[in-house]
């Protein structure tokens, strides 16, 4: 066997009828036995343990589980011994039951290639509806606008102090954040009214004719007809009203008019009358 060059090179069939020597021999990994090309699987070689490392899985149909047959145990053992321990009919509708898309109308079932998460609601859809306005979001949740402590506040109210001293460390903590919570917003509500009452004063100054500096006692409303001064625009009316009666407007605010002795025509400048004269008249005033 083999060359001078090579003496172990090749090996015989160890098929009786065949006995061929191969020189790239197949070892079987069942029976450890070098066989040549031809008889280098298990049928051709009538291979002992060809089912030694077979692997059999017989799908349950109760609970839709595989069950891996043993090849040296008997199969009704093997399927007895699943059906006593390990198999729960409620898993089946589980296991079977596929994931469909939940838009209304589709049927598109949503396996690991045609299934994506909306960021904003959270549900899994198929890719054709994987857009917003295609599965009509709502959209992301949004927060509920309480006070910013109150979840704070109801689960530090629901701590329920323990005996050991980690459990009163925690809470001491929690008694602690409370206390703080409730100052906080104590003071909140307080700067709050403070705010409202400030505001509904002046209001009410606004309406009754107060100006802000004349609410530290100051006159500063002053009669244009006499030297008199008041410290509101209604009281200086008032005074208009009773004293000055009709003549309450300021006598420069009148307006005095000459007129041509020839032409009747009214000019309120003298210098224009005297022009006028002396263009249309002839110098004269004279009717």
């Amino acid at each position: 066997m083999g060359t001078p060059e090579f003496p172990d090179l090749g090996r015989h069939c160890s098929v009786g009828d065949c006995h061929q020597i191969d020189f790239l021999p197949f070892t079987c990994d069942r029976c450890d036995f070098v066989f040549c090309l031809q008889h280098r699987s298990y049928t051709s070689h009538k291979c002992p343990k060809a089912n030694n490392k077979d692997v059999t899985v017989v799908i349950c149909p109760l609970c839709a589980k595989g069950v891996r047959l043993n090849p040296n145990e008997d199969a009704n053992i093997t399927w007895e011994s699943h059906v006593n321990t390990d198999c729960d009919p409620s898993n089946y509708q589980r296991a079977t039951k596929k994931k469909k898309c939940p838009v209304p109308g589709c049927r598109e079932q949503l396996t690991f290639s045609n299934t994506i998460t909306c960021k904003d609601c959270s549900k899994e859809h198929c890719l054709k509806h994987r857009f917003g306005p295609d599965h009509k979001c709502p959209g992301p949740r949004k927060p509920e606008p309480t006070f910013p402590f109150a979840n704070m506040l109801r689960r530090s109210q629901k701590v329920e102090p323990r005996a050991n001293s980690s459990g009163s460390g925690s809470s001491w903590w929690s008694s602690s954040l409370l206390n703080a919570a409730s100052s906080f917003r104590s003071s909140a509500e307080a700067g709050m009214q403070k705010l409202s009452i400030a505001t509904s004063e002046a209001v009410q100054k606004a309406k009754d004719g107060v100006t802000p500096s004349s609410s530290g006692g100051g006159l500063v409303e002053q009669c244009v007809q006499c030297p008199a001064r008041f410290s509101t625009v209604g009281a200086l009316i008032e005074h208009a009203e009773k004293s000055h009666g009709n003549n309450s407007q300021p006598s420069r605010g009148k307006v005095t008019i000459d007129a041509c002795p020839k032409c009747s025509k009214g000019f309120q400048d003298p210098v224009l009358l005297v022009e006028h004269v002396e263009r249309e008249h002839g110098g004269t005033s004279k009717a």
